[in-house]
């Protein structure tokens, strides 16, 4: 777990107002569920045998009444609780965004750790595969938003239903007892309880093995191939490129039919920036009707590492640092940085009683893009004095409104 200083807010900032915008484009709505829900929610939604439920969530046990309690660690059953809970869909579907910190108790990782946060989007009560083509081009509208398209492929497969699920099984178990002196302690583990969870193992020593296991999409009927084939014709409509990566098979139990990732080479092996797919039993999982569910979860903080070094660094500093000195000079400043402020520029004001020198250094190294400098003489003629501190430029003389105006062209 660790802090978010200043210097790396902008960044953050960049990204969730960025977020925001798109997925009210989109017709999304904002949910906000509660940090700590009761460990059973985990437990039928996301599956006892998962990864997340046998060892990364952070459970306890509430001392006022006994009830066991978990740190969420995935916002899609939180999501489908609240819509349960709320009758959310009695006037017709929803389509929903929340965000906020997930927990999971695992190896801490690049771009990755116990404390991480998330933005995800649900859209509830749509079937249709139209709805998962929407998904990923609000996907890739983000992507290109943010700059960072060309750094993101997307990967694509379909897991079918729950019942070819459990066909495919047992050939997949056959396929790996057969190899069984090959697997690690992890695929031993998971060989009976969640084989599938194999074909996603990252341990180089595996991967012929997996690559020549028997593959889900071969063992699916023609509805869901059929249905596979219309999310491809629409994401070629849409001129979004994709990969269908029959290994792809997520780790949670609530998914069918579609799932998908998008990855980035600049990421390493950890290279998900953002995972969803189709979950159409999920509500049923959860005591409620039969109602179709589709959503993805975009992991923050392995997606501003693609963002390092970006003009998003800079997105909060100053557009202006007002220097004053002389006595007469404090309220005048004070006065011209809040007429700055009211036309609608970003104004840091020197508030530290230091010298002028020591000052303009301060303005230098706020990363602010002019300083605004106001002295004696400029209290004298009613104007002040900006000065270019990102660029070779003569200073100028002039009122707070010219001022005002060549800052915010200089900001561009």
């Amino acid at each position: 777990m660790n802090d978010i200083l200043p210097q790396e807010s902008p960044r953050w900032e960049f990204f969730e107002d960025t977020v925001r915008e798109v997925f009210r484009q989109y017709g999304y709505q904002n949910i906000r569920t509660p940090i700590v829900e009761r460990t059973e929610l985990f437990v039928r939604g996301v599956g006892e045998v998962t990864d997340i439920v046998e060892k990364e969530m952070y459970s306890f046990v509430d001392a006022m009444n006994g009830d066991q309690l978990s740190l969420r660690p995935e916002g899609t059953a939180p999501t489908v609780r609240a819509a349960l809970e709320h009758n959310l869909l009695y006037n017709g579907p929803q389509r929903l965004w929340y965000s906020g910190p997930l927990f999971r108790h695992e190896r801490p990782q690049k771009g990755r750790y116990r404390q991480y946060h998330t933005f995800g989007a649900e859209v509830l009560g749509l079937p249709g595969p139209d709805v998962d083509v929407e998904l990923l081009v609000m996907a890739r509208r983000l992507w290109q938003r943010l700059g960072i398209a060309d750094d993101v492929q997307l990967q694509i497969n379909t897991i079918g239903s729950a019942n070819e699920r459990r066909a495919f099984r047992e050939k997949l178990i056959a396929y790996f007892q057969s190899h069984e002196a090959m697997l690690d302690d992890d695929a031993r583990r998971r060989l009976h309880s969640n084989p599938l969870r194999i074909l996603d193992s990252k341990n180089p020593a595996l991967q012929e093995m997996i690559e020549a296991a028997p593959k889900l999409i071969d063992a699916v009927g023609s509805g869901t191939v059929a249905n596979f084939e219309s999310v491809q014709a629409g994401l070629r409509a849409a001129q979004i490129a994709f990969t269908v990566n029959p290994r792809l098979v997520r780790g949670l139990d609530y998914y069918n039919l579609t799932v998908f990732e998008w990855v980035s080479a600049r990421l390493g092996a950890q290279s998900a920036i953002c995972s969803g797919g189709r979950y159409d039993g999920l509500f049923e999982q959860l005591g409620g009707k039969p109602i179709p569910g589709c959503g993805f979860g975009i992991g923050v903080e392995r997606t501003l590492l693609l963002l390092e070094g970006t003009p998003a660094d800079d997105r909060c500093r100053a557009d202006a640092y007002v220097v004053h000195q002389g006595s007469a000079a404090a309220s005048v400043a004070f006065a011209a940085a809040e007429s700055l402020r009211d036309r609608d520029l970003a104004i840091t004001l020197d508030c530290s009683g230091a010298s002028f020198k020591s000052q303009m250094k301060k303005a230098d190294a706020s990363g602010a893009h002019y300083a605004v400098i106001i002295g004696d003489d400029e209290v004298a003629a009613s104007r002040v004095t900006v000065k270019p501190l990102r660029e070779q430029a003569e200073q100028i003389s002039c009122t707070i409104q010219a001022a005002a105006d060549m800052i915010r062209k200089g900001r561009g």
